[in-house]
Order: structure tokens, then sequence, then C-alpha cells
């Protein structure tokens, strides 16, 4: 069963809000690992009723391993980048609109860690998310200043997607988020992990 996440006001994330990319109800993503690989394939971030949130175009050939996020009306939200000269993996993405994020990967002996850098698209604050978990076993807790924002779990309930190698993953999400923003996190973290 889904935690149950609270809602933020003023809304979190670095895109401006609008209809598509924050719900004012709690979330819940369908995300494929699948889909994360660096193989450079398409896919479309869903939640588990259907919604179509965003798109999440790969590219096989790029040394900095590009993917490029956009609407559904295909107008680019950001392109994440993976940052070559950083000591831990961590990503960088570019908006053409100035909303830029940064996931930062941190050293830790057990699980994995990162953090989140953005300026709040609501009011213009500097936020920083954490993230920590166990991504070896797709299991990741976000939360800014100790309050939770998302939950990552994995599901065990289809046997055949299991031994076919197409676990499914869902993102938690609280009311008022970016999904856009964590979409990418999954991504940042499932690449962290699958380079290990």
């Amino acid at each position: 069963m889904a935690p149950h996440l609270t809602a933020f006001n003023p809304p979190l994330g670095p895109q401006p809000a609008n209809a598509h990319l924050y719900s004012p109800h709690q979330v819940t993503l369908h995300m494929k690992e699948k889909v994360f690989s660096l193989s450079g394939d398409d896919f479309t971030v869903k939640t588990v009723d259907g919604l179509e949130v965003c798109k999440c175009h790969g590219k096989m050939i790029s040394a900095r391993d590009k993917k490029k996020f956009t609407d559904m009306a295909g107008n680019e939200i950001f392109t994440l980048k993976n940052k070559m000269l950083s000591i831990h993996k961590s990503f960088h993405a570019e908006s053409p609109h100035g909303h830029d994020f940064e996931v930062k990967g941190h050293f830790k002996l057990i699980g994995s860690a990162s953090s989140v850098v953005f300026k709040n698209a609501a009011d213009g604050q500097q936020a920083e998310i954490d993230v920590k978990g166990d991504w070896f076993d797709r299991s990741a807790e976000l939360t800014f200043g100790g309050r939770p924002v998302a939950h990552i779990g994995r599901s065990f309930f289809n046997v055949r997607e299991i031994f076919g190698d197409k676990q499914s993953y869902f993102v938690t999400v609280a009311p008022n988020v970016d999904l856009s923003l964590i979409a990418a996190v999954c991504v940042c973290l499932d690449e962290s992990e699958n380079e290990k």
C-alpha cells in the first residue's frame, strides 16, 4: 500500500506549476526498469491510472548520456546530461526556460545517497531534496527538510515481468510536486546503479 504524503504549499519543483507536471493529489508513477537503459529508448512517464505526464527521448550515441524530457505536445521541459568531471555520478538538467536542476551523487558505503538542487519555481528559494535508499532493491525515499516528497518501491506482483527483466517500479509522489523532476531523479538513480 502506498504511503500517504501531504501536499506541498507552495508547490515544490524547478518547473512552473501547470496542470500536467503538478497534481493537487498524491500520484503514483509506474515506471519500468527497461526504459532506463542506456539503449536510447524513448518512453512515456505515466501514472498508474494511465495519465501521461511527460516523455523522455534517449540519445543512443551520446558521450554525456543525454535524455530530453518533453511535455506531451513535444515541447522541451529540460535535457538531462551526465556530468563528466564529477567524482560521484551526477547529472545536470538544462531547461530552455532557465529552470535548471542538478542531481548530485554522494559517497556512501551502503545504499545510495544523492541530493537534488534547484531554484523552486513557486517562491524563488533555493531548494534541496535528499535521496536515500538501496537502489539495488530499487527503493528510495526523497525528503525535503525531513518531510517526505516521494517513495520509490519495487513491484513483485508480475512474475513474468521479473523473469523477463521488465520489473515495474512505483513512485508515489506528494501533491504539488514537479512530476518531471521525480521521473528524472529515477532515471539518474538507475543509471548510476547500472554503472556500478
